[in-house]
């Protein structure tokens, strides 16, 4: 099982930046794959960006790409989502996820979540 914690959301205004990151813990942490979704109140959980350690792959929604860029740092075990033109309709708790098998884009095929991280975008 891997663990999962983000950290780095906060309050920003509209155009600024923020970079999240999610270090995760565990057994066999390289053979998952590692997304972030989003979450705002009473709306379900959606994907953002995915990849894999150690392969250059990335995925996005089409909502953040060419604003958002996700990465990792495999000697740490930690996934980064930098996100800069900052929009308030991206307000929302972000979660970092893992998945062994399945749908990046899908967040019932994840296998384990973090704890969520506050992002606001103050217009």
């Amino acid at each position: 099982q891997v663990q999962l914690v983000e950290s780095g959301g906060g309050l920003v205004q509209a155009g600024g930046s923020l970079r999240l990151s999610c270090a995760a813990s565990g057994r066999a942490v390289g053979s998952y794959g590692m997304g972030w979704f989003r979450q705002a109140p009473g709306k379900e959980r959606l994907f953002v960006a995915a990849t894999r350690w150690s392969v250059d792959s990335t995925y996005y929604a089409d909502s953040v790409k060419g604003r958002f860029t996700i990465s990792t740092d495999n000697a740490k075990n930690t996934v980064y989502l930098q996100m800069n033109s900052l929009k308030p309709e991206d307000t929302a708790v972000y979660y970092c996820g893992a998945v062994r098998v399945g749908s990046y884009r899908r967040p019932n095929d994840y296998n384990c979540w973090g704890q969520g991280t506050q992002v606001t975008v103050s217009s």
